[in-house]
């Protein structure tokens, strides 16, 4: 049957381009990642060659230069049982093994959270969790770190038949008694199937793994990209972490549902729970459209009704129709895999990877490139700073050393005191200038202060000792308000200071301007936006979890228990990531001021013994003269070489050539914003890099 190409259906050329964009994307990003390393490398020789690097810039373009190379685009898969997610992610990523590689088929298969990644550190196997580490308190984040505990089995990646027998283990589950399944924390007494089986059998039927992690070495992988399949809601909603940070996390989320059932109960807690507050990027999918394809409706009908299986589904999520993708995992696996053009068209799989592409890599492109373009340029364009200061020291001494050829010997006094006195005016800034460092100093260990861990440390334990033994959402929730309220009180603290702190440096700034021509400029702000932010999110996920009827009902010790020590895990990590934010801020606050105060008294200092030798003897004002000319010249290659640095940087920041072009990003403009704030969408205020005019 020959559908008729609308406006949601790709010609057969954009199709083809569809197949290949999501590879061809995720290889381009990673290009565009190579490059941004590259960049940063020819800075970084550029120090190295000018001898201006010091121990804390050193340090700050490693952490970018590893968190570049480690950078992964995470992908989340969330559904129900028996939506076909599993054999999405086959047809996605695994078409070319020409069969099923993850376990797929009718009721629940993948039991346990799979997180499918590569690191060529490990060879390729699957190492699994055995559910029984639920008994204590150790979280995911922590259990990574501990490899003894997790079973591994090697994957031959060699024979698609053993991959796929091994893989069979992500299905395995085994049968616990009722007191058991509680202390896993898997009882539920509205699951009827759980009902009927203790009924029936004395036992309940768990996952055996508690979570999966797959080291397979596919092409997307290597170029970063991470899969996570989640195994339905009754898992996702006992393991709190899952929730609180891993799908949160998460770059795009694709949320499926069933073509033949629609939007059921259980679609709809997952999609409100998961998805439509806590992914920044989601699609939705409708599987297995092939359902409506039995034969007896013309092409026309049955794509009017798709598009109104679209519409509904839509409607019901609160979302636009143009989010919505009708596909068929199914018929696009056994597409790839018999090389069938036309039902691979049909399937609709091609539309959906583009989408992911765009969505995926776009976005990441804006959180990470925005975040690594800034704090570089604006290291960067303080080198260049300097390099110009130099250049005009150069400048300064070639014209005295000229004037002095020029005029009798008794005007080389009259430069020569001038040079003093400008050195004087210097030393006595340079006092003020340590004096205001000093002070900077002691207001910046005050200000970590605040985000001490031992504090962090004293005020969950008090809150875990307040919760005592009842464990209930009420109890849970106000104690969430409670360390919201500490966040929020403990922001406005360290934003106070760190006004007094930047006073402080800008009075240091103006100083140097006024007195010895330095260009005007402030120090940057601190932005503790994304600290506030997270917290504010932490509250309301755990509102919404204390407001579910059926853990606010039940009261679920174990589970409440369980959030109360990932949500603690969260925050704990939180106000990490703020102190090391807060810790870059305070390192780099005077930082530039501090290379253009020592390349001025370098300059000086070269200025004056120039002078004096030049005094002496004609000789010697020739000779100086030969090496003052010298040293302007390599100062001009050395201006020269840190422009064409930035102007590379920049072009770096223009990564997505659809888009309009990126404003200017002017240093003034800019707020401080760490690199490490790449794993959230950057704050509003700041201006895009991607002009190729240097400021």
């Amino acid at each position: 049957m020959t559908m008729k190409t609308t406006k949601d259906q790709p010609t057969a050329a954009q199709t083809e381009a569809n197949e290949a964009s999501l590879s061809g994307k995720l290889s381009e990003y990673s290009l565009w990642r190579d490059n941004l390393v590259a960049t940063i490398d020819s800075y970084i020789d550029w120090l190295a060659y000018e001898s201006k690097i010091d121990s804390i810039q050193e340090l700050r373009l490693y952490d970018i230069k590893e968190t570049l190379r480690k950078d992964q685009l995470v992908l989340a898969f969330l559904a129900e049982f028996s939506t076909g997610k599993t054999e999405l992610i086959n047809a996605l990523f695994f078409s070319d093994f020409n069969q099923r590689l993850l376990p797929s088929a009718p009721g629940r298969t993948t039991m346990c959270p799979t997180e499918i990644f590569w690191d060529d550190a490990d060879e390729p196997c699957i190492r699994l969790l055995p559910i029984e580490t639920r008994r204590k308190d150790d979280s995911l984040a922590f259990l990574k770190t501990t490899p003894d505990i997790w079973h591994k089995m090697r994957l031959d990646s060699s024979s698609t038949e053993s991959m796929k027998e091994t893989l069979t283990v992500l299905a395995k589950t085994k049968n616990v008694d009722l007191e058991t399944a509680k202390k896993l924390g898997f009882w539920n007494e509205n699951d009827h199937s759980m009902a009927r089986s203790l009924a029936e059998t004395g036992t309940i039927e768990i996952p055996a793994w508690r979570h999966a992690l797959i080291n397979f070495p596919h092409p997307l992988l290597k170029n970063g990209l991470v899969v996570i399949d989640t195994p339905g809601l009754n898992t996702m909603g006992a393991e709190p972490e899952l929730t609180l940070s891993v799908i949160p996390s998460a770059h795009a989320v694709l949320f499926l549902t069933a073509t033949d059932t629609g939007i059921t109960k259980s679609d709809m807690q997952i999609w409100t729970d998961y998805v439509q507050r806590r992914a920044a990027h989601k699609l939705v999918v409708l599987n297995k459209v092939d359902t409506l394809w039995d034969g007896l409706e013309t092409p026309v009908e049955l794509e009017n009704i798709i598009y109104k299986q679209k519409q509904n589904t839509a409607y019901e999520l609160g979302i636009d129709t143009r989010n919505v993708y009708a596909i068929s995992a199914q018929k696009a696996l056994l597409a790839k895999i018999r090389k069938d053009d036309a039902l691979l068209k049909r399937s609709g799989i091609g539309i959906l990877e583009n989408a992911l592409a765009t969505q995926l890599i776009d976005a990441k492109h804006d959180i990470l490139g925005r975040a690594v373009v800034m704090e570089c340029a604006n290291m960067i364009r303080a080198s260049r700073k300097v390099a110009l200061m130099r250049l005009e020291g150069t400048k300064k001494q070639l014209d005295e050393l000229r004037t002095l050829h020029a005029q009798s010997r008794e005007s080389s006094k009259a430069l020569l005191a001038n040079v003093v006195a400008e050195r004087k005016r210097y030393e006595a800034s340079l006092q003020s200038f340590n004096q205001g460092t000093e002070k900077i100093k002691r207001l910046g260990e005050k200000l970590l202060r605040h985000l001490s861990l031992g504090y962090l440390d004293t005020t969950l334990a008090r809150t875990r000792q307040d919760m005592g033994d009842s464990w209930t959402t009420a109890g849970l929730n106000r104690s969430m308000k409670e360390l919201t309220a500490l966040a929020n009180n403990l922001a406005n603290e360290i934003l106070l200071e760190s006004k007094t702190i930047k006073f402080q440096a800008d009075e240091l700034y103006q100083l140097f301007w006024s007195k010895h021509g330095f260009e005007k400029t402030e120090a940057n702000a601190l932005d503790m936006s994304k600290f506030t932010n997270t917290m504010l999110t932490l509250e309301k996920i755990t509102a919404d979890f204390c407001a579910d009827p059926i853990n606010l009902l039940t009261e679920k010790h174990f589970l409440i228990r369980r959030y109360y020590l990932s949500l603690g895990a969260q925050i704990q990590a939180t106000f990490e990531e703020a102190h090391h934010d807060c810790t870059i801020w305070l390192n780099f606050v005077v930082e530039e001021l501090r290379r253009q105060v020592n390349a001025h008294k370098d300059s000086l200092d070269a200025r004056a013994a120039a002078l004096m030798e030049a005094h002496h003897s004609a000789d010697q004002l020739t000779e100086q003269l030969s090496k003052s000319e010298s040293a302007h010249l390599k100062s001009q290659q050395e201006s020269n070489e840190l422009d064409g640095i930035l102007l590379k940087l920049m072009r770096c920041a223009k990564f997505n050539t659809r888009k309009a072009p990126m404003q200017e990003m002017s240093a003034p403009e800019i707020k401080f914003q760490p690199f490490s704030n790449a794993t959230q969408t950057t704050n509003g205020n700041i201006n895009a890099p991607g002009s190729d005019t240097l400021n």
